[in-house]
């Protein structure tokens, strides 16, 4: 089974709603490894790695994110998968 990485940014009302917390979660609840950070800018960016379905999951969740979110968009680029271990919130 080939592992493929998506690094995502979302934008919107998505901090200082548990936008991370649910992130890191959702992600663990799934099986997909990675890290999610807020930025300066108002936007959260994380690093999805696992199998295809993990990880277009985890995407699909984005969208909407947790419920006190607005998520206005999300911008993927997809990666070479680095063999991430485990899902971190960074800071």
């Amino acid at each position: 089974m080939k592992n493929i990485c998506a690094h995502v940014w979302i934008s919107g009302t998505v901090q200082g709603v548990g936008y991370r917390y649910s992130t890191a979660i959702q992600a663990k609840q799934l099986g997909v490894r990675g890290w999610v950070r807020n930025l300066p800018d108002g936007r959260v960016e994380a690093m999805f790695e696992g199998d295809r379905a993990q990880v277009e999951q985890m995407i699909n969740w984005c969208n909407r994110g947790p419920s006190a979110a607005v998520v206005q968009n999300i911008e993927v680029e997809w990666e070479q998968a680095s063999g991430i271990e485990g899902f971190t919130t960074r800071y």
